[in-house]
């Protein structure tokens, strides 16, 4: 394909529609592939430069949700505290893994499921959010812990249980949506992610 000069969009016409292309901006911002080049490799090396960061990084996340915690203890639940606190809590679960924490991952995730899953905002129980406010900080503090992993899947296990029981509750009068919180995952092992 010939590569166009101008930067303006092409418009082709037809009897009963017209296909408009943008020009392809992105072209200009890559380079062609080099032989032996590993963009893997690269990007795994500079992962690893930063990692010693990643500690700062999760306290950081930690902080953040703590700091959520407290607006909705000091505000109560609002759409603004709610979106917060839903935010932190589902990053963490998404940098967990990759920020050196995997064990928090599954307590971030019963957290983000509460706060999302529930038609009622203000109808969570406070005590919920803080133990699993509480056990993210622990496995965090704990960290270096030889029994840790086995601490942390008790917490999460349990969080997830009491979490899941008060779900099921809330949602009793939809049946079908319930259906969709406790459908088994499509991907393998996504089961508790």
């Amino acid at each position: 394909m010939a590569q166009r000069k101008d930067q303006a969009p092409s418009v082709a016409t037809y009897a009963d529609h017209e296909v408009i292309t943008p020009p392809h901006a992105l072209r200009q911002a890559i380079g062609p592939a080099l032989a032996g080049d590993d963009p893997v490799g690269r990007a795994e090396t500079a992962l690893a430069k930063l990692s010693n960061e990643f500690g700062t990084w999760m306290q950081a996340e930690c902080d953040r949700l703590e700091a959520a915690r407290l607006d909705v203890m000091r505000q109560g639940f609002t759409e603004k505290t709610h979106d917060a606190l839903f935010r932190a809590a589902h990053d963490i679960k998404g940098e967990a893994a990759t920020f050196g924490f995997p064990a928090i991952a599954g307590v971030a995730d019963s957290l983000s499921r509460l706060l999302e899953h529930t038609p009622q905002i203000a109808r969570i129980p406070l005590a919920l959010i803080d133990q699993h406010v509480d056990a993210v900080r622990a496995i965090i503090r704990e960290y270096g812990r030889h029994d840790l992993p086995q601490v942390a899947h008790s917490l999460t296990t349990r969080l997830r249980e009491v979490t899941d029981e008060f779900l099921r509750h809330e949602n009793g009068f939809r049946p079908d949506y319930l259906e969709t919180i406790f459908a088994p995952p499509l991907a393998p092992g996504a089961a508790g992610s």
